[in-house]
């Protein structure tokens, strides 16, 4: 009977603890909503003044008709990616740790896909436009070109999307329940509407698991498809540093790598903020610090492959260009691209800085502005410096450009806020159940 009144003892202060964040806001909470709003504000603002006054505002140029836009819609969607990795993949290996990251991983990659979906319409210009993207019967005969991966892009990014949205939404209803009868007055009746008279039977039980099974199976595909098919807006081109076959697991890799990164990012702080420290532990940590770490492998691996290639290929283009990455107008940002990527991410070979709660912070933030400079120096390196040099050129950035990705960090980081404050940051039930 002791055991017993125990457990339900933890039980209860579980759900206090978590649910604790949904009440009301502090005063750095609405700060850092406040100036997180701003950003975002600043997004739409700069981007309506692009479409009205056109797409000179950017830096684009010829032949650099892709640059800091397209950058951002990599990165984000890369970001994406960790989180279905955390949820669904860790899952089906049945790995304890993930029950306190998945609901955090779910949610940011829900909102990445959202940042990430408006690059491509920022950088269509006329966004009024956007449909000649969608797969709809034209009765002018003008059908999208579905030999183009800019098309497949549509298909891979919306399917990722929803499949992520209904996986985040199924693990979540248990949880509603539990807010349904914690929380008083109009929240409650909020939470059970969402909890769809969810009353953990086990009936319920039993057709809840095979179901949340079927989708962490369903959406582990996805994430090796959908960056393989936007790394195939490059690789099916014959621009020299783009045309070749590492694209897919290449830029795979990257997105778990930086995706990983801002697991740790946004865990960190919100585990002191919400005083979650019994439940995402310093061992919770180390083992994202070893996923971290692997990708990071991964990663500098094919960067050893890019260099193979270039100088063992005898393609005298790509040994150019490989070259005009490292030593040309772009270099600097090529070697902060190495620190942050391969070098930097060794240190996690230390298994005390693997435990150190503010280097894993500042390494995740340093990981993604490696990863941001990578997509960045593959796109616009490879554009700038191409076959004839009577079309070489350079890019340089505008200040809305610059403005509208920091926008995007904002857009992003308020997206989380919000989710933080009305919905339960970690798995409750399962929590409960490996305990």
């Amino acid at each position: 009977m002791r055991d017993e009144a125990t457990e339900i003892s933890a039980s209860g202060r579980l759900e206090t603890d978590v649910l604790a964040g949904m009440r009301r806001p502090g005063l750095r909470y609405l700060a850092a909503v406040g100036l997180c709003a701003l950003l975002a504000l600043m997004l739409f603002a700069l981007w309506g003044g692009m479409a009205l006054t056109g797409m000179g505002l950017s830096g684009k140029n010829n032949p650099v008709g892709w640059a800091m836009l397209i950058t951002n819609f990599v990165f984000w969607v890369g970001i994406a990616h960790s989180g279905t990795l955390i949820s669904a993949v860790l899952f089906l290996f049945r790995a304890r740790f993930r029950t306190s990251f998945n609901r955090s991983a779910e949610a940011m990659t829900i909102f990445a896909l959202m940042v990430a979906g408006l690059f491509p319409l920022i950088h269509l210009g006329r966004v009024w436009v956007f449909y000649f993207l969608l797969p709809y019967p034209s009765e002018r005969l003008i059908w999208p070109n579905f030999r183009s991966p800019l098309v497949w892009d549509v298909f891979a990014v919306t399917t990722y999307m929803i499949v992520s949205i209904v996986f985040f939404y199924v693990g979540m209803i248990p949880d509603l329940a539990i807010a349904r009868r914690r929380l008083p007055g109009l929240p409650g009746k909020i939470y059970g509407l969402l909890s769809l008279g969810w009353q953990g039977t086990l009936r319920q039980w039993r057709h809840y698991g095979r179901l949340y099974l079927f989708l962490a199976a369903f959406a582990t595909p996805l994430v090796a498809s959908v960056h393989s098919i936007v790394s195939w807006d490059f690789a099916v081109s014959i621009v020299p540093g783009w045309h070749t076959t590492i694209f897919a697991p290449y830029f795979v890799a990257g997105a778990i790598f930086s995706g990983t990164a801002m697991v740790l990012t946004l865990t960190i702080p919100m585990r002191r903020l919400l005083h979650l420290e019994p439940y995402i532990t310093v061992d919770h940590f180390e083992a994202i610090a070893k996923i971290l770490l692997f990708t990071s492998l991964i990663i500098t691996y094919t960067y050893i492959v890019e260099h193979g290639l270039a100088f063992y290929g005898h393609n005298p283009f790509e040994r150019d260009q490989y070259l005009y990455r490292m030593f040309g107008d772009y270099r600097l940002l090529f070697a902060i691209m190495i620190v942050c990527n391969s070098l930097l991410p060794l240190t996690l070979f230390v298994r005390r800085l693997r435990r150190s709660l503010p280097w894993l912070l500042v390494l995740g933030v340093l990981v993604n502005i490696g990863m941001w400079l990578e997509r960045f120096v593959i796109i616009v390196a490879s554009l700038a410096h191409d076959y004839d040099p009577y079309a070489w050129g350079t890019y340089n950035f505008s200040w809305v450009e610059f403005g509208i990705s920091v926008g995007s960090f904002g857009l992003f980081f308020l997206l989380f806020l919000l989710f933080a404050r009305l919905l339960p940051v970690l798995a409750v039930t399962e929590i409960k159940e490996h305990s």
